[in-house]
């Protein structure tokens, strides 16, 4: 065998090897995801089977009186994330258009260089800060609220969530406005009705897919909800209302229960959020595989 031979029969070797650790890197991410799944399932399982498996899937968390019901906590998770996507969607948007061809390069650099930098606060920085600057603006603008409530979270979760759906949307964005701003010059468009009519309608898949992603940030995070909003298991009727989202009851009642029947419906509470969590994910490679 010659040394072109031996040189061929090495390269597959490393090309063998490489796949090799691919599939069963792979294959071990979805072990670990299926152990996830049949772990709730298993824990979860008997918590809906049992007699008062209505309780569970009910609005009121009394355990004093055995009723165990996770729906209100479900809503205020839903309704925190919602709230907090609608301030940092059109946020994240205008700084993307600002940074890709509104703004002065020089400001473009900085805005971006600081939404990068946002994304190496811990969670519970923003959290601690809020407690003490955004909470007193609550309870001077609307007398007689706490301030720890679903507004206070619901903003501080909106900057949390901000960098991701910037730091998601300007690449595809920029790529959209570098290929389209010459011709629409040409059209006599100026640079903010290129990037409104061309740029953003080009780039709307990846604006839904920043929109998904931000979702599933906001509705996974425990430390602002536990530290912001009040913790009051009970539906979000208000923006000014105490709410329980369902990762800080999970952490609230994992800190002070262990065996009991509370502790044992964070399972069908975790259940309820990898649930949503996979939706999320599913409905992202859907548009991922549009967008290709």
């Amino acid at each position: 065998m010659g040394e072109d031979g031996v040189c061929r029969n090495e390269n597959r070797l490393v090309q063998a090897t490489w796949l090799g650790a691919l599939y069963g890197s792979t294959g071990l991410c979805a072990l670990a995801v299926a152990a996830v799944f049949a772990f709730l399932l298993y824990f979860a399982a008997p918590v809906f089977w049992a007699d008062n498996a209505g309780s569970v899937l009910s609005l009121a968390w009394r355990p004093l009186d055995g009723s165990f019901g996770i729906l209100s906590m479900a809503a205020a998770s839903l309704a925190l994330a919602v709230s907090a996507m609608l301030v940092a969607m059109p946020a994240g948007i205008g700084i993307c258009c600002f940074t890709c061809g509104l703004g002065p390069p020089m400001a473009a650099r900085l805005v971006l260089g600081l939404v990068r930098f946002m994304t190496s606060i811990p969670t519970v920085v923003y959290g601690f800060v809020s407690v003490f600057a955004l909470t007193p603006i609550i309870q001077a603008v609307f007398r007689g609220s706490s301030g720890f409530c679903w507004l206070t979270a619901g903003l501080t979760l909106s900057l949390l969530v901000l960098p991701t759906v910037v730091l998601l949307l300007e690449g595809p964005l920029r790529d959209a406005w570098e290929h389209t701003a010459l011709a629409a010059s040409a059209l006599g468009l100026d640079a903010s009705r290129t990037l409104l009519h061309v740029a953003l309608p080009r780039a709307r898949r990846s604006i839904a897919a920043a929109a998904v992603l931000g979702f599933s940030r906001a509705i996974g995070d425990t430390l602002i909800a536990l530290m912001l909003a009040g913790n009051a298991p009970q539906l979000p009727l208000s923006p000014l209302d105490s709410i329980r989202t369902l990762t800080a009851h999970i952490a609230l009642v994992v800190s002070t229960e262990s065996g009991s029947r509370a502790y044992n419906s964070l399972f069908a509470a975790g259940l309820l959020l990898l649930g949503a969590a996979t939706a999320v994910n599913l409905i992202l490679r859907r548009l991922l595989r549009k967008t290709a």
